[in-house]
């Protein structure tokens, strides 16, 4: 794969609609060598903006969540399905996902971590390839084939389901708590995360 070190993208022109769509590459974020790495489903507006994942106020969620369980979101990494933005933040496509799917089990591979999360729908079924009842199976743990390789998963709802329906947060936070003990971390220290106070775009 041009244009790609096993963690990073830095050129791909695969997806036409992509590429029309994004200001840059999105590329995951956090330690090379992370224990816990979380898999969202693609960039919005803000993430397309400052070019990492879960900026906006979707990350806020997820930094409160980490920070609650001990953990500072610089001590796990976070990366999508898809590296670019899809146009009107729209569902990527099956083929977007498809092109996409090589560099995200490579990027897995390298960090080689303890466990996944999969935040949301899309991120669950695209990397258990099967349909996901999300708010019956969000806590749940299994064991999935990424490339070569067997990884354990743990299934997430999205952090923007609990700005839709707050009654969603404690289950969300539970989850995550659950993510960072299976990990085998939560004894960090953890600071104030930057997220931005923007709630159009997750």
């Amino acid at each position: 794969m041009d244009g790609f070190d096993g963690r990073c993208v830095t050129d791909c022109e695969q997806c036409p609609d992509l590429v029309a769509s994004r200001s840059q590459i999105v590329n995951g974020v956090g330690p090379d060598d992370a224990d816990l790495v979380f898999v969202g489903e693609a960039p919005g507006a803000n993430e397309d903006e400052k070019g990492e994942p879960f900026v906006g106020r979707s990350g806020s969620v997820l930094d409160d969540a980490l920070g609650d369980a001990g953990v500072d979101r610089s001590a796990v990494r976070i990366t999508n399905c898809v590296r670019c933005r899809p146009p009107e933040n729209r569902d990527p496509t099956t083929d977007e996902l498809a092109n996409c799917r090589g560099y995200l089990e490579a990027e897995i591979e390298s960090v080689d971590p303890s466990l996944v999360v999969t935040l949301g729908k899309v991120p669950s079924e695209h990397l258990l390839d099967r349909s996901v009842a999300i708010t019956n199976e969000a806590g749940d743990v299994v064991d999935c084939r990424l490339g070569d390789r067997s990884q354990r998963v743990l299934l997430s709802m999205h952090p923007a389901a609990t700005l839709y329906d707050a009654s969603q947060r404690d289950a969300f936070e539970a989850t995550i708590a659950s993510a960072v003990s299976l990990a085998g971390l939560g004894d960090g220290d953890s600071d104030d995360g930057d997220g931005q106070s923007r709630l159009g775009e997750f």
